[in-house]
């Protein structure tokens, strides 16, 4: 019997998470901190929780949906409703308590390549994180949280930017006068490879591990935006370069030398 699985946070790439796992065999919890979603999780036959971290009593809720789960996939970004991210790994914190109360063996922490900050050159797991922003910081706070709790088996995915299902960073760039760093590589991932590759951690049991997901391709910016805005008959946005820096290239080592990852789809 396959295990019960808790998909915190079905959103842009949560939701579709779900429905693929749920498809795969996999009995899944999915949150939403909207009521008006619990139907459509439930017509995917999806067990709906509604969970809000900026909800008082939201422990309670969270014991509700964590109940019987085996996995949880930690999918929520540092962004509370208020646009203060400073309490952020509190909660986090109180997630953390609640999945060890519930006996959730393993556990998937969505996280971001902006742990990395403003690294210049090539970027691995191996590469010591220097995040630069609040969020950032706090994202490799909790990874450190999960990964060094022995009483859990936790994974942690980096992931690029985020594009694919409506979503893509040049529909805000075209609205810029000037790009800054155009000589700067980008570092992007499909969610069709999203859900591909926590579907393979999953599957193949990738736990206590640190995972980059991004293409292997690194066109620059200009390059590739510039592209992009003329494939949707927007107008390019002026790019300006850096001279005195290359840029962060990350590279997903552990996804492709290691597990013999193949991405499914390219830029």
């Amino acid at each position: 019997m396959k295990n019960k699985i808790a998909v915190f946070g079905c959103g842009w790439l949560g939701l579709p998470l779900a429905t693929t796992l749920q498809q795969k065999g996999y009995t899944i919890h999915g949150s939403t901190t909207t009521k008006d979603k619990l139907p459509l999780l439930e017509a995917q036959s999806i067990l709906p929780f509604l969970v809000d971290l900026n909800d008082a009593d939201f422990t309670t809720q969270l014991d509700l949906f964590l109940n019987e789960a085996e996995i949880l996939i930690i999918n929520i970004p540092p962004r509370m409703k208020t646009g203060d991210t400073t309490n952020y790994y509190e909660k986090m914190k109180l997630v953390h308590q609640r999945t060890k109360v519930a006996g959730v063996a393993n556990v998937i922490f969505v996280s971001s390549t902006s742990v990395y900050g403003n690294i210049n050159g090539d970027v691995t797991e191996k590469t010591t994180p220097k995040p630069a922003t609040s969020a950032a910081k706090q994202l490799l706070d909790i990874e450190q949280l999960f990964l060094e709790d022995n009483s859990l088996k936790a994974t942690i995915i980096r992931f690029g930017g985020l594009i694919g299902n409506g979503r893509h960073p040049i529909h805000h760039l075209v609205k810029k006068d000037v790009v800054a760093n155009g000589n700067h590589p980008i570092n992007l991932i499909d969610i069709t490879d999203c859900i591909s590759v926590i579907t393979l951690i999953i599957e193949k049991s990738y736990w206590n591990e640190i995972f980059n997901a991004v293409y292997p391709t690194y066109p620059t910016k200009e390059q590739y935006y510039t592209q992009e805005a003329k494939a949707k008959r927007l107008k390019p946005p002026l790019f300006t370069s850096n001279k005195t820096e290359v840029g962060k290239k990350v590279l997903s080592y552990n996804l492709i030398s290691i597990k013999n990852y193949e991405f499914n789809t390219s830029l």
